[in-house]
């Protein structure tokens, strides 16, 4: 029997342990600060533990690490890192959702030196994304067929019928998460252009794209595409572009908070205990008309759909905002409150994927393949699934040998998309193709 260990008991994580509870030969144990939460995800398992863990806590988690065969981190990014070199120091193999960061990458080599696996980026996106790219890919290029242009697009969205706010946005994992995304800088290839943008400018670069079976829908550009290009082997590309999906008037809702200040963690004491409406005076200065003043300030119209959904959300109000220390946090408490999932209500995930392909006979095809599934009312989200069952589906085919891969890895091999994605169809999370001639 493997020791499976979850660090981390979150928003994401009880589908996943779930999975691997259900598997005859995995042991799991979880490990979180709040121990409850570890206890309600094993509950009813005879081959799960949960314990309690400050991850801040180096005895404890050395500890744990050296009596595991593997270490699943779910916890914040900033983590992994740590995570990774205490697993490297005690032979201990590693899986994560997360983008593989420089100081993961940097341990590469160390990895597959001590013949270990840590796999990233294998969760929905990152994760899904990759597998389901490069099934097609790889089968254009298997039948001599070249990619011209390829788009990628994923977002975590309210179910139509759930959708219910001015924002067209509802939270199923950290607010300051999706928030700090704002601040990304972004660069693609298009049409043979490289196309560089600085996060402040981010949602200045949207784009407006319809659905089939939902409605329209903003894109914006998600981080660097370009390493995508090597990554994905499309050497004949034009165009390489990975955006992110959200519902209209997103993007200028988040332009106007980034261009007021309200995403700044810069420390600012005198924040503590403020009304939301003094707490914009800070920002925008005193006035008797503090719409006016804003939607001056942003040099658009009073009765704009920006205002309203400033006005929405309370950000004129004279209540008082959470006792926080700078503008992202009070923002980030702000939404939790105001953009939550009610009871029973369904998120959603979009994920598509365009390309142009010139075939071996030199006619061209479009194809798409697409990904829409909803949560469960009452059950598991959307998000929680096609984050963590991605991930413990890789995890378990870890534990029965069943990878032959060393080092840090991401999920762009056929020896894992494959099988992970044939098991992902048997949970009904299923890709859509779709190819139609160009003529």
């Amino acid at each position: 029997m493997k020791n499976i260990l979850v660090l981390g008991a979150g928003l994401v994580s009880r589908p996943g342990v779930r999975y691997m509870l259900e598997q005859d030969n995995l042991f799991v144990t979880v490990a979180s600060r709040t121990v409850s939460k570890a206890e309600a995800l094993v509950e009813g398992y005879n081959n799960g533990k949960a314990i309690e863990l400050n991850v801040n806590n180096a005895d404890e988690l050395v500890a744990l690490i050296k009596s595991h065969d593997i270490v699943i981190s779910l916890l914040p990014w900033i983590h992994h890192v740590k995570v990774a070199e205490l697993c490297l120091e005690h032979n201990t193999h590693m899986a994560t959702t997360s983008y593989v960061s420089e100081g993961m990458n940097a341990i590469n080599q160390e990895v597959k030196d001590k013949g270990l696996l840590f796999l990233n980026e294998i969760g929905v996106d990152p994760g899904i994304d990759h597998m389901s790219a490069m099934k097609i890919i790889d089968e254009i290029h298997d039948e001599g067929g070249k990619i011209l242009h390829f788009y990628s697009y994923c977002g975590g969205l309210p179910a139509p019928d759930d959708n219910d706010n001015p924002f067209g946005y509802k939270f199923s994992w950290s607010p300051k998460g999706v928030v700090l995304a704002s601040r990304n800088s972004a660069k693609f290839l298009e049409n043979g252009d490289v196309v560089d943008i600085e996060g402040k400018n981010l949602f200045l670069n949207s784009r407006e794209e319809n659905v089939e079976g939902l409605g329209m829908y903003e894109i914006y550009p998600n981080r660097d595409s370009l390493p995508y290009k090597d990554i994905y082997g499309l050497k004949d590309a034009l165009t390489v572009m990975r955006g992110t999906y959200r519902n209209l008037g997103w993007c200028r809702t988040l332009k106007a908070i980034v261009d007021i200040g309200l995403v700044d963690d810069t420390v600012r004491p005198e924040l503590c205990c403020k009304s939301y409406k003094a707490v914009m005076e800070t920002l925008i200065g005193k006035s008797d008309n503090l719409k006016h003043a804003t939607a001056n300030k942003l040099n658009i119209n009073i009765d704009s759909d920006v205002i309203e959904r400033f006005e929405w959300l309370g950000l004129f109000s004279d209540d008082v905002a959470p006792n926080r220390d700078n503008y992202l946090d009070i923002l980030s408490d702000l939404l939790q409150e105001k953009l939550f999932f009610k009871e029973g209500e369904k998120d959603m995930i979009i994920l598509q994927h365009k390309f142009t392909v010139e075939n071996k006979d030199g006619s061209q095809d479009f194809i798409t393949s697409t990904l829409i599934d909803y949560g469960i009312p009452h059950g598991d989200s959307s998000m929680a699934r096609t984050v963590s069952l991605p991930l413990a589906i890789g995890v378990t085919m870890m534990a029965n040998g069943k990878i032959n891969l060393t080092g840090v890895q991401i999920p762009n091999m056929k020896e894992i998309y494959e099988p992970v994605l044939d098991e992902l169809e048997n949970l009904n999370i299923k890709m859509v193709e779709k190819r139609t001639p160009i003529n």
